[in-house]
C-alpha cells in the first residue's frame, strides 16, 4: 500500500507528539511564567530592603535617646555633630542620629591621645634627705597639672603651697624578709610604690611612673613617649644603667628606678595582686629596682627599652654624655647629688633652672644634637640644643661626634672605658684637638624671626694648651647664636623617620652667627 507524502509527514509529527507527552503550546506558557516569577523576587527584595532600612532608622533613635554623654564630652564634639547633622540633613537622614554617629566617631579618638593627666607619679624619698631633695621636685612638678605622691619613709614637717606633691608615709614591710647584708631594707618599701599608689583608686590613670626624689623629669618628653603605646597593654618601659658592671651584677633586662619607668595600669593591676607574695620569695635581693623586675619576669613581662631615662650611675662631668645625647628624647636626669652641676659656675639647683629655660621652648629639641661644618675654617661645630655648642679645629666625622667624650668615672671610680654600656671615646690629649666649650647663657622665642628660637652660648672661659696648628683659630669667638625653629611634632613618628628626616634636616638648616 503506497504513502503519500504529506501522510507520511502527518504520521511522523503524530509519534512526535505521542513520545514527548506534552503540546507544543507548553514553551509559550512556559515563556509567560518565568516574567511572573522575576516580578514576584523584585517585590519581595524591595519589601524585606524597606522593612530593614526602617527597622535601622528605628534603632539609631531609641540608641540616641539613650546614649549617655557627659557635658565636657558633648562641648567638646558640638562643632564635629554640627557640621555632620548639616550634610546629613542634606542626604535626608534626620539630625539627631547624624549627632550621635558623629560623637561615636569622635569619642574612640580622644581615648587614643595619652595627655599628662593620664599620668600618676609614686616618687621615692627619705625623711633623712627631704629638705634638701624636695627642691629637685619643685623644679619640675606643676601642681595643677599633675598627679603623684611622694613616698615617705618617717613624717617631715610640709607647707601648703609649697609646690609640692601630697605626701605619704609608705606602708609596715616588717613581714617582709630581707637577707641582703651590702643593701637596705628600704628597698623593699620602694619596690611597693607602684601598688600603694594603685591601691588609692584614682581615676582615669593610664601610667604610673617611678622616679627618686633626685629625679629630674620632662614631662611633656615623657608624654610624647609614652603615647607610643598602647596603655591597655602590659608594658614596662625604662632603661639601664650606664655602667656595664652595674648592669651584669643586677640585670640587663631591669629599669633602674632612679632614672624612672612606667607602668601601665593593667601592669600595675597585676601587679598589685601578686607583688607582696611575689617579694617574699626574693629575699636575698640588694634593692627596689631588681625585685620589681623580678616580680615582672614572674608576670612574663619583658623590659621595653627607652634610652631617654637616665640612670646617670656615673660620676664627675656630665658633660660629655649631654654634649652627645642619644637621638631620642630627654626625659629624665638621676643622680643629680653625685654629678657635678651641669653648668659651671652655678649650684646644682641654679644649673638646672637655667636648663628649664629652653625646656619650656622647645622641650622636644632639647639636648638633641647637630653637627656642621666650616668647610672655609676647617672647624666641626656640635650643637647640643639647650645646653652647649663645642667647636674644634679639623673636620671629624659624625659618627666620632655623637659618641660621647669620657669627662666622666663610672660608678666604681675607674677611668676605664670597658666598663660602660655603650660606646666612649677619649678626651683628646691633642692641644689643638680641645674644643671651645659654650655654655647656654639665654634663650628666647622670637616670633619677629619667623617664630624661631634664639639661644645663645657663651664661651666657657678655661686655659687652653697653645696649639701650633696654622689654621683659623676659634679663640677670639666669644659668643655663639643658634636659631632653630621648634618641633612639637619632632617625635610623633617612628623613630627610623625621625633620624633619616628631621635629625639631617635640622642639621642643614642650623644657623650659626660668630660674634
Amino acid at each position: 500500500m503506497k504513502v503519500s507524502q504529506k501522510e507520511s509527514e502527518k504520521v511522523g509529527w503524530d509519534q512526535m507528539r505521542s513520545l514527548s507527552g506534552t503540546p507544543m503550546s507548553a514553551p509559550v506558557a512556559q515563556g509567560r511564567t518565568l516574567p511572573k516569577m522575576m516580578v514576584w523576587l523584585i517585590l519581595f527584595v524591595s519589601v524585606t530592603y524597606v522593612v530593614y532600612t526602617l527597622k535601622l532608622v528605628s534603632t539609631s533613635r531609641a540608641c540616641d535617646d539613650d546614649l549617655l554623654i557627659t557635658p565636657p564630652l558633648m562641648t567638646v564634639l558640638s562643632s564635629q555633630a554640627n557640621v555632620t547633622m548639616v550634610a546629613s540633613t542634606a542626604e535626608g537622614i534626620p539630625n539627631r542620629t547624624a549627632a550621635t554617629v558623629a560623637l561615636r566617631r569622635e569619642i574612640p579618638e580622644a581615648q587614643k591621645r595619652t595627655e599628662l593627666r593620664h599620668i600618676v607619679f609614686g616618687i621615692a624619698a627619705s625623711a633623712k634627705l627631704w629638705d634638701q631633695r624636695k627642691n629637685y621636685i619643685k623644679l619640675w612638678w606643676k601642681p595643677e597639672e599633675m598627679r603623684g605622691i611622694v613616698w615617705l619613709d618617717n613624717p617631715v614637717k610640709t607647707r601648703r603651697n609649697e609646690g609640692l606633691p601630697p605626701v605619704r608615709i609608705s606602708g609596715d614591710t616588717s613581714r617582709f624578709s630581707y637577707t641582703n647584708k651590702q643593701g637596705h631594707r628600704s628597698a623593699i618599701r620602694i619596690s611597693r610604690i607602684v601598688s600603694e599608689t594603685f591601691r588609692l583608686r584614682m581615676k582615669d590613670v593610664r601610667w604610673f611612673v617611678m622616679g627618686d626624689d633626685d629625679t629630674v623629669f620632662v614631662t611633656e618628653n615623657l608624654v610624647r613617649l609614652l603615647a607610643k603605646y598602647d596603655h591597655n597593654q602590659y608594658y614596662y618601659i625604662g632603661s639601664l644603667s650606664e655602667s656595664h658592671l652595674q648592669n651584669i651584677y643586677f640585670s640587663y633586662s631591669m629599669a633602674y628606678g632612679g632614672g624612672g619607668f612606667a607602668i601601665s595600669y593593667p601592669l600595675a593591676r597585676a601587679l598589685e595582686r601578686m607583688q607582696d607574695r611575689c617579694i617574699q620569695r626574693y629575699p636575698g635581693l640588694y634593692g627596689s629596682d631588681d625585685r620589681m623586675q623580678a616580680c615582672m619576669a614572674e608576670l612574663g613581662v619583658p623590659l621595653t627599652k627607652e634610652l631617654g631615662f637616665h640612670q646617670y650611675d656615673v660620676y664627675g662631668n656630665l658633660f660629655g654624655l649631654l654634649a652627645a645625647h642619644p637621638v631620642t628624647p630627654l626625659v629624665s636626669l638621676h643622680h643629680l647629688d653625685v654629678v657635678e652641676p651641669i653648668f659651671p659656675n652655678r649650684t646644682r639647683v641654679e644649673a638646672l633652672k637655667q636648663l628649664m629655660v629652653p625646656m619650656e621652648l622647645d622641650s622636644a629639641g632639647l639636648m638633641q644634637q647637630s653637627i656642621c661644618y666650616d668647610k672655609a675654617k676647617g672647624w666641626t661645630i656640635s650643637v647640643s640644643w639647650g645646653f652647649a655648642v663645642q667647636i674644634f679645629r679639623g673636620i671629624f666625622s659624625p659618627r666620632e661626634i655623637e659618641m660621647p667624650s669620657r669627662t666622666f668615672l663610672n660608678w666604681y671610680r675607674k677611668a676605664d672605658y670597658t666598663a660602660y654600656a655603650f660606646n666612649t671615646r677619649p678626651v683628646s690629649r691633642n692641644p689643638c684637638q680641645k674644643p671651645f666649650v659654650f655654655y647656654l647663657s639665654k634663650a628666647r622665642f622670637d616670633s619677629s624671626m619667623n617664630n624661631q628660637t634664639v639661644s645663645e652660648y657663651a664661651r666657657h672661659r678655661a686655659p687652653h694648651p697653645l696649639c701650633k696648628w696654622k689654621m683659623a683659630d676659634p679663640e677670639d669667638i666669644d659668643k655663639v647664636e643658634v636659631y632653630k625653629k621648634p618641633d612639637p611634632h619632632l617625635w610623633q613618628s617612628r623613630l627610623g623617620e625621625t633620624v633619616a628626616g628631621s635629625s639631617w634636616t635640622r642639621r642643614k638648616d642650623l644657623q650659626n652667627t660668630w660674634q
